[in-house]
């Protein structure tokens, strides 16, 4: 955000896999504008603000002796401040404060007087859980078609739930990538974009207590979210990208093959299949695709990662962005 010289505001929403269960939504709301700073004479600020909801959909109450109760909707969402300081012409750093709830549906027991006698009776309980985080961010950007960033997301206390008083751990997440431009004319432009992803939450955790420093760091390795995303741009106006994902602990995405005699199937990386024999025969890749329209002043984007899954869905994500929100009320940037 540091970089951006212009008000800016995004909306993104969708289904999450409606072929996985009905009534699962997300949506993603995003605004802000850069500030002078009157102590650093030259460099600017960016503010913004985000909110995020999430639904898992309805779930139906149905107590221990199988009668339904009715139905209750359970949600995740957050609501986030946000910063980036212009350090230096080619260093930027970031920092977000947010306000996280999840709830959950539980049951628990509750001692119920009747008659003067006594008995356990499970509850049903919608359950809800608050915490507070920040996100850092550090970006590097040598060379105007180069740069480099890495971010530490939901570093808190935990999650704590009101009516239980369980705690979660926040899914703590440090994020590595890169955007390299190779071709940028008039009328082309072509975009690299890897990053890596890694859950901090768990590491290292060996519950036999005897597997080898060397075999948990391959585990860790293999629980990194892998990703290589490639944009075309033509004529400023329309784009074009194509994503290729892996998460292999989640059997999402990678190379998908299968074994015969087997039923399900089962995800590689491209290490595993250049190293390995004998994993089956090959079903297909788990890519991402979106495609875009429009300028900096408003822009639309709808984009699937449907492929990554193992079960048929749409999962389609609709989005709306101006990069210069004064253009487009008619100001100048």
């Amino acid at each position: 955000m540091a970089f951006q010289p212009s008000a800016r505001a995004t909306i993104n929403a969708g289904e999450w896999l409606p072929g996985l269960y009905p009534g699962m939504y997300h949506a993603y709301l995003a605004g802000g504008a850069p500030v002078g700073l009157p102590f650093l004479p030259g460099r600017n600020a960016f503010v913004a603000g985000s909110l995020t909801y999430m639904t898992v959909g309805e779930t139906d109450i149905v107590n221990e002796r199988g009668d339904y109760l009715g139905r209750v909707t359970v949600w995740r969402g957050a609501a986030a401040a946000h910063a980036g300081l212009e350090l230096t012409d080619k260093l930027a750093a970031g920092l977000g404060l947010k306000l996280v709830r999840n709830s959950r549906y539980d049951w628990w027991s509750w001692e119920l007087s009747t008659d003067g006698t006594s008995r356990a009776a499970w509850v049903p309980d919608l359950n809800a859980g608050v915490a507070t985080a920040i996100d850092l961010a550090v970006l590097y950007r040598p060379a105007s078609r180069f740069s480099m960033g890495a971010a530490l997301d939901n570093v808190g206390p935990h999650l704590v739930y009101g009516h239980s008083g369980e705690a979660d751990d926040l899914p703590r997440m440090i994020r590595l990538g890169a955007s390299w431009t190779p071709v940028e004319s008039r009328d082309v432009r072509l975009r690299v974009m890897p990053e890596l992803d890694k859950l901090l939450v768990g590491m290292f955790y060996d519950t036999t207590g005897t597997k080898t420093f060397g075999r948990m760091l391959n585990e860790e390795w293999k629980d990194v979210w892998k990703a290589l995303g490639v944009e075309m741009t033509a004529f400023g106006l329309v784009s074009i990208r194509l994503g290729y994902f892996e998460d292999l602990s989640n059997e999402l995405g990678g190379l998908i093959y299968q074994r015969e005699g087997w039923y399900s199937l089962q995800h590689y990386g491209l290490w595993d299949v250049i190293t390995r024999r004998d994993i089956g025969q090959f079903k297909r890749i788990g890519l991402c695709w979106g495609f875009g329209v429009g300028t900096n002043t408003l822009r639309f984007d709808l984009s699937s990662d449907a492929a990554i899954y193992d079960f048929p869905n749409e999962n389609w994500k609709f989005q709306l962005t101006s990069n210069d929100l004064g253009r487009l009320f008619g100001r100048r940037s």
